[in-house]
C-alpha cells in the first residue's frame, strides 16, 4: 500500500456527517515525494463516482465591468483507467444556443477536444497547439475544462498553509504535455481534497491568472465547487462559473459522448 492510500484510509468522520477532518500531509523523502503524494490522494479519493450532470452559468466581465452571461448544461462520464470524458452544451442566448464542447481527458497523452458549432454545422477539432486558447471569449483556456490528472504534471510539496481560513497544502506543479502554463501554484484544501486557489503561470514565468474555487457541497464522500472565479491579471478580464441541479453519481451512457454524435 502507497503513503497516499494509507492515508486514505485513515481520514476519519466525525459525529456529524458534514464535519470532515483535514487529511494529514504525507510523509515523504522529498518535497516531490510528498507533492505527488496528495495530487495522488485527491485522485484516490475522487474514484468511483461514475459521473455527474448540472447546470451551469458562465459570466464574462470584460475590463469595464460589461458583464454577458451564457447558460449551459454539462455531463461528466468517469471512464476507469483514463481521463474523464464531459460535455458542455450551450442553451443561452440564441447566438451560442446548440454549441458544444467534448473532452476526453488522458492520464498519459494529450487530451482529444471538440467543439460543434451549429451556425456553421462543423465540428473542429481543438489541436494541442491551440488548447492555451480562450474557450468561447472567456479566461479559462480549452486545457482547463479536462480533469486534472496528477500523471500530467510533476508536482512539489511547498508547505502546510490555509486559505480562506481552512487548512491546506501549497503545491506546485508542471505540466509535463504542451501547455500555455509553465507552472501552477495550488492551494489545496486538506478537507474538500480540491484546489481552493490556483495561479497560472505564462509561459514567460508571469503570473497570467488566479481561480478561487468556492461554495463547496458535499454528495457523500465527493466534495465539489459550486462557483469558479477567474481573474486575468493581464487584460484585466473576469470569467465566472457557476453550477446548480448537480447530481453525483450520475451514470450516462457511453455514446453520448461519442464525436459522432456532437452534431445530433
Amino acid at each position: 500500500m502507497n503513503i497516499a492510500a494509507a492515508i486514505l484510509l485513515t481520514a476519519v468522520l466525525s459525529t456529524d456527517a458534514k464535519e470532515f477532518k483535514p487529511h494529514p500531509t504525507p510523509k515523504g523523502e522529498t518535497p516531490e515525494a510528498i507533492g505527488q503524494a496528495i495530487a495522488e490522494l485527491g485522485d484516490r479519493w475522487n474514484i468511483g463516482y461514475r459521473g455527474e450532470s448540472a447546470d451551469m452559468e458562465m459570466t464574462l466581465t470584460n475590463a469595464h465591468g460589461d458583464e454577458v452571461k451564457r447558460k449551459m448544461i454539462s455531463k461528466i462520464l468517469e471512464v476507469k483507467g483514463d481521463g474523464d470524458k464531459s460535455i458542455i452544451e450551450f442553451q443561452w442566448p440564441a447566438d451560442v444556443k446548440g454549441t458544444r464542447m467534448l473532452t476526453w481527458t488522458h492520464k498519459k497523452k494529450d487530451d482529444d477536444q471538440w467543439l460543434y458549432l451549429p451556425a456553421i454545422k462543423r465540428v473542429k477539432r481543438i489541436s494541442s497547439r491551440n488548447k492555451s486558447g480562450a474557450f468561447m471569449g472567456s479566461e479559462f483556456a480549452y486545457e482547463d475544462l479536462g480533469s486534472q490528472e496528477p500523471e500530467k504534471f510533476t508536482h512539489k510539496f511547498i508547505k502546510e498553509t490555509t486559505n480562506e481560513e481552512r487548512p491546506a497544502w501549497l503545491i506546485e506543479r508542471v505540466p509535463t504535455y504542451r501547455s500555455g502554463y509553465t507552472k501552477q501554484r495550488l492551494w489545496v484544501d486538506r478537507v474538500y481534497l480540491w484546489p481552493t486557489k490556483v495561479e497560472y503561470f505564462d509561459r514567460k514565468g508571469e503570473l497570467l491568472k488566479t481561480s478561487h474555487f468556492t461554495n463547496f457541497e458535499n454528495y457523500g464522500k465527493y466534495w465539489r465547487a459550486g462557483a469558479i472565479n477567474i481573474e486575468n491579471h493581464q487584460t484585466r478580464k473576469k470569467s465566472t462559473l457557476t453550477w446548480s441541479k448537480r447530481k453525483i453519481p450520475a451514470p450516462h451512457p457511453k455514446g453520448d459522448f461519442d464525436k459522432e454524435n456532437l452534431e445530433d
